[in-house]
């Protein structure tokens, strides 16, 4: 169980970063490049949300690096409750999925910074320094469908049936991508089974289509569609 707080004397003027991810060479790797700079110091480790918010709440990092699928948990809630209980707290979001569908989630739930794990080696130290200033970091893909929003363009605002569900929406529906019944996804999510037959009403609402069946054919579709870019 990664459950870990390193701090001392020697580290008091550093910035002070928490790293939460599920996979241990993920963490180490993060780890060895952000204390490789002279100003920058990791200060915990955590596997779940469970254990982030622990750390937070004790050592009240300048920075949080957090995955966005997390074990028994989820990364865009994570950074909701973290924002709630500690609103200047910077967020950094880390994926192996899509930026044009997840990116946004991350920002409106209060992240600074949107990083695609294949990338995150040569820019992770640029966006700790970045969300430090009180800045986005985001990929200029990303930028330029922000900016198309904000112009009013067709082609940037346009949202598909994916982008247009609720985060917890989109969440259940993912669950039902990889397979997870209705009990097992009440389970993961601490809701009710009741609770996620109304979400999985409200999606197949939303999606446009009249069957569990069909919902379910979709939602492997997609993930399947997801985990191969």
């Amino acid at each position: 169980m990664a459950l870990k707080k390193k701090q001392n004397s020697t580290n008091e003027k550093k910035t002070q970063i928490l790293i939460v991810d599920d996979h241990p060479v993920v963490r180490d790797g993060l780890t060895t490049i952000i204390n490789h700079e002279r100003d920058l110091n990791v200060c915990g480790e955590a596997e779940d949300a469970y254990q982030a918010l622990k750390i937070v709440n004790e050592l009240k990092p300048d920075v949080v690096v957090i995955d966005i699928s997390l074990k028994n948990s989820d990364g865009i809630e994570l950074t909701k409750s973290i924002k709630a209980g500690h609103l200047k707290m910077s967020v950094i979001v880390l994926s192996v999925h899509d930026e044009s569908v997840y990116a946004e989630r991350a920002l409106l739930a209060g992240a600074k910074a949107y990083l695609m794990k294949d990338a995150v080696s040569e820019n992770i130290v640029k966006a700790i320094r970045t969300v430090l200033t009180d800045e986005i970091y985001v990929s200029d893909a990303i930028l330029k469908k922000f900016l198309h929003k904000i112009a009013g363009d067709k082609a940037g605002t346009t949202k598909t049936p994916i982008e247009s569900l609720s985060d917890r929406e989109f969440e259940i529906f993912h669950l039902i991508g990889e397979g997870y019944k209705a009990s097992q996804i009440a389970k993961k999510l601490h809701l009710s089974v009741k609770t996620v037959e109304t979400y999985r009403g409200r999606l197949k609402e939303k999606l446009n289509l009249d069957s569990a069946a069909k919902l379910l054919q979709y939602a492997i579709k997609w993930t399947k569609s997801e985990d191969q870019k």
